[in-house]
């Protein structure tokens, strides 16, 4: 298989095999226009397998969103065909309109314009709880 080397644009790595179509979801990118290469189950010294997003531009990742799939993937920037800048990912500390409080009592069911945040309050766990009702993620 050949996979082309991009230009200028963005490679997610070192994403856990199997994640590599959430992402693709979360991230919206269905919605751009313009070539985008997923590649499964790629063999990794470090991880066994893993999976890699190639995206053929230059946009804005949500981070945040990134970091709560998979925490642990790298973000390399290209430009003109070189690596230009490489960012870690982590578990973010709160979470905006990445996922929603599905409690009916929680004030975002009835004031539609709020904003969903939650907390991490347990990093070991993965627990994020809504600022508004400590309702646990789903």
């Amino acid at each position: 298989m050949h996979i082309d080397s991009i230009k200028d644009g963005i490679v997610i790595d070192h994403i856990t095999a199997g994640r590599g179509m959430e992402l693709y979801s979360v991230l919206g990118l269905d919605k751009l226009d313009c070539s985008i290469a997923i590649i499964k189950n790629v063999h990794s010294n470090k991880m066994g397998k893993k999976d890699i997003i190639k995206i053929d531009a230059d946009i804005v990742l949500n981070m945040t969103a990134l970091g709560y799939v998979d925490p642990g993937v790298t973000v390399d920037i290209i430009k003109d065909g070189k690596l230009v800048e490489k960012k870690r990912v982590s578990l973010p500390e709160l979470l905006t309109n990445v996922i929603f409080c599905k409690n009916p009592r929680c004030i975002t069911s009835t004031e539609q314009e709020l904003p969903h945040v939650f907390k991490l309050t347990d990093e070991a766990n993965r627990i994020y709880r809504c600022v508004y009702c400590e309702t646990k993620a789903e």
